[in-house]
């Protein structure tokens, strides 16, 4: 595993749920999803956090009626931004984490052969930090510096009728525009 697998400055919460991504694939999109765990509850500064334990089946769906559904699901993201701005990676750039599922983007089937994860702890119907905001123009930015992104998109976009993340609240026209200015 190379060093520039991981990011500098997040903190690593390796997850068993990745593998291997095609040979000679180039890792050109990212795709932006929202999660909290129960629903609308957020970690506390410096907490746990049940987003953690589900990326590293560490969960225990006792542990909230919520969480039945989740028992025995395997996924993951590369990357999860708390509301604080804090950043955490799971999987290394060059694995594939499980979290876009069946998608399509542009065309390509399978987006998880292919693109970067981006978890933003919240809901689709909720507001996202200002701290989620820079947090993520940074890790773009280092992104785009070590893999050939073209493209960004919200996971409601590569599976349509099937997941509404980010959500109406993600404010795409103000992060494009942050993405703009640090350019």
């Amino acid at each position: 595993m190379a060093a520039s697998d991981w990011i500098a400055g997040a903190r690593r919460a390796p997850s068993p749920n990745s593998d291997s991504r095609p040979s000679g694939t180039d890792i050109s999109l990212a795709v932006l999803h929202s999660i909290s765990l129960p629903r609308g509850t957020y970690r506390k500064a410096g907490g746990g956090s049940a987003i953690e334990r589900l990326f590293t089946n560490r969960l225990d769906p006792a542990e909230h009626p919520s969480f039945a559904d989740l028992a025995g699901l395997r996924v993951s993201s590369h990357f999860l931004i708390y509301r604080d701005g804090e950043l955490v990676q799971f999987v290394p750039l060059g694995a594939r984490a499980w979290h876009a599922g069946a998608s399509r983007w542009r065309g390509r089937e399978r987006c998880n052969d292919f693109s970067v994860g981006i978890e933003l702890e919240g809901v689709d119907d909720g507001e996202f930090a200002a701290a989620q905001y820079a947090c993520l123009r940074a890790l773009f930015m280092k992104l785009q510096s070590v893999l050939p992104l073209r493209d960004l998109a919200a996971h409601s976009d590569v599976a349509p009728g099937r997941k509404s993340d980010p959500g109406t609240h993600f404010d795409w026209a103000h992060f494009l525009q942050q993405l703009a200015r640090a350019a």
